[in-house]
């Protein structure tokens, strides 16, 4: 045994453990250190693999009280990097608005499968890690908060008189 990982043994699992948010900035970081990679060494593939393994391990890593929110993020993850490179390489240029829609385009559009790749993944590992009873817990909750009766408050008239214009003091003489 690996300290701190079942190596081999059945019902025994890894000690590491990442919360959802831990899971996103790993996914988040790795894709940034990606694109950084490619930029280095010019091999465009990078960012996409270093995004499905940050993604695929964060899966396998994450609480699975938390695997809701961890199943939703790839594609958001994904953007909100591909937005801050895009961002950083269009205050370069002489028009940061069209130098970025276009660069967000390229990236988008270049990372598309990768994207695709890293949100099925994690898809089904996170269903493989009981992603199912998850829904099936947010279900009943909902379902639970749904079905409490509202109390019901009896219908009271307004006094009588209380949309009439009410008078205070004296009249004013207008002389």
């Amino acid at each position: 045994m690996i300290r701190g990982w079942a190596v081999g043994e059945k019902g025994r699992r890894s000690a590491v453990r990442l919360t959802a948010r831990g899971a996103i900035a790993l996914a988040l970081v790795s894709t940034l250190v990606g694109y950084v990679l490619t930029a280095l060494f010019g091999i465009e593939h990078i960012v996409g693999a270093a995004f499905v393994v940050s993604s695929t391990l964060g899966a396998l890593l994450v609480n699975r009280r938390e695997l809701l929110s961890l199943v939703v993020t790839p594609p958001l993850v994904f953007f909100c990097a591909t937005l801050f490179v895009e961002l950083g390489r269009a205050f370069g240029s002489v028009s940061i608005v069209q130098s970025l829609a276009l660069g967000l385009y390229t990236s988008l559009t270049r990372g598309a499968p990768w994207l695709f790749a890293g949100a099925a993944v994690v898809l089904a590992v996170t269903w493989r890690r009981g992603l199912r009873d998850n829904v099936r817990e947010l279900r009943a909750e909902l379902k639970a908060g749904a079905e409490l009766p509202r109390p019901r408050q009896p219908f009271v008239p307004e006094p009588e008189g209380y949309f009439e214009p009410k008078v205070y003091g004296t009249p004013r003489n207008d002389d």
